[in-house]
Parts: C-alpha cells; structure tokens; sequence
C-alpha cells in the first residue's frame, strides 16, 4: 500500500474517531473529547489505587484521615449531581510532598505534606475539591484521548515523510514532537488544572466552605513554590499566579454559591 494512501487512511480514521467521541460533560456543560470507555478506565484506576495503597506508607494520623473524610464527603455530595454513580474513596498517604491526585471512578490520594498549609477544613476543601472536579470534568480520559489523537498525528506524518531524505526526515518528526507537546498537549493540561479550579471552587461554596481561602491556599502553595519550578511554557501546570487570577475572576461566583449554601439564621420574633 502506498504511503498516500495509508496517509489517507489514518486521517479518516482520526477523524472519525474525533466525531463520534465528542459527548457533553455535565460537569462543565462542555462538549469533549472521550475515546476510551469510562468503564475501562475506572478498572485499571482501581488497579493503580490498591496497588498504591499496597506499595506506599499510609498515613496513621487520625486527624488526617478523619478530616479528609469529612471534607470529602461533604464535597462528594455535591459533586453527585454530575456523577451520581462514582463510589469516592479518600486515602491519605504520607508524604512530604505538597500534592494531591484523582483517578478516575473516585479514588483520591492526599500527600500529608499537604496537611502543613491546612489552617482549616476550607483549605483542605480547596484541595479534595480540585481533585473531584478532575473527575467529574472526565479529565483522564480527555487527555487520553487527546494523546491518542497526537500519537496518530506522528504516525501519519511519518507515513507521509517515509521517501524524505532521512536527517530531514528524523527534523521534521523531532519538530512535530516537540511542536505537539508544547503547543497542544502542555496547553490542554494547563487549561484543564484551571477547569479543575473553577469548577472546584464552585463545589467547595456549595459544600459550604469559604472560597475566599482557596485564595489564601495557593498564594501560601505560591510561597512555598520550587526555585527550581518549571516555566509556565513548559509545565503541565499554570504557574500559581496564572491560578490566583483565574480564581480571583471567578470568586464573586462562588461567594454567591456559598451564602446560598448557608442556612438562614432564625431570628428569635419580638
């Protein structure tokens, strides 16, 4: 088969798979990218998260544990409106590390190094909320599949150059390579951490914790930051300016969502 056509080939199959992969995403009301079975995605998370939890220490700190359950829990009710199926596990592995993470199906992991910047459950909220939003927006599996869309690219560019002289050649892939993870595959990963904050926030507000501490969260997050940290450019994560911007942006919202979120005080007749 000649590299023309094969060329052809892959292009229609990538498109194909583009077409009929895009669903909406009740999270953020956006429409998608989602070429793997969910189904799929969750078994091999729930693999990964006991595996975890078999290989590393988990922590035996019973204020911890006890508020990453509460908070998570209560941040997981509110999340059940875009996911009512996802059966939450929160675990706390220690860890100095500053950080935090979500599979998907709801299996959430918290570093205790975290635990060094909680002045109180809203700060920790920021956190657990972040890494539900991950979930509910179907972030693994958007960027899966925006992966498997880049790797298809490669193969029809090396499909396509397979007569090109071979040092010009071997540029060109090194370009698309390059070009394909700076300028595609780091930006949607920025972009989805923000996602993750905004949507975060808004549960965090009707789980009934103060947003304006996500605020005093990452500017403490900002303070303690690597002097070593790699550039916004080149990172899969915004750098904690770009994040504070973001929230700051959207905090008015949240406010809003958080006085709904709280009873209304009874005021004793005269």
């Amino acid at each position: 088969m000649r590299a023309t056509t094969t060329t052809l080939l892959l292009i229609l199959g990538s498109a194909l798979l583009a077409f009929s992969g895009c669903s909406t995403v009740p999270a953020t009301g956006k429409s998608a990218l989602l070429l793997m079975p969910e189904s799929a995605l969750i078994e091999q998370a729930d693999t990964l998260f006991a595996q975890m939890q078999k290989e590393q220490k988990i922590s035996h700190n019973a204020r911890h544990n006890a508020m990453a359950q509460r908070v998570g829990e209560k941040i997981a009710e509110v999340a059940k409106a875009d996911m009512p199926a996802t059966k939450w596990e929160f675990v706390v592995f220690e860890g100095d590390q500053l950080n935090a993470f979500a599979l998907p199906g709801g299996k959430v992991g918290i570093y205790s190094g975290i635990f060094n910047l909680v002045e109180e459950e809203s700060d920790l909220a920021t956190v657990i909320s972040h890494e539900i939003a991950h979930v509910a927006a179907q972030h693994g599996n958007q960027r899966m599949s925006r992966q498997m869309l880049v790797v298809a690219g490669g193969v029809i560019l090396a499909a396509a150059t397979q007569k090109q002289e071979t040092k010009k050649r071997n540029a060109m892939l090194a370009a698309y390579g390059l070009g394909s993870q700076v300028g595609v595959v780091l930006p949607f990963s920025r972009g989805q951490e923000l996602e993750a904050d905004q949507v975060g926030l808004i549960y965090m507000a009707r789980a009934g914790y103060n947003p304006r501490r996500a605020l005093v969260f990452w500017e403490k997050m900002m303070q303690k930051r690597n002097p070593n940290f790699m550039p916004e450019l080149l990172s899969t994560h915004p750098a904690h300016k770009s994040r504070i911007a973001a929230l700051e942006r959207q905090i008015e919202v949240a406010i809003d969502e958080y006085n709904a979120s709280r009873p209304i005080p009874f005021v004793k007749p005269n």
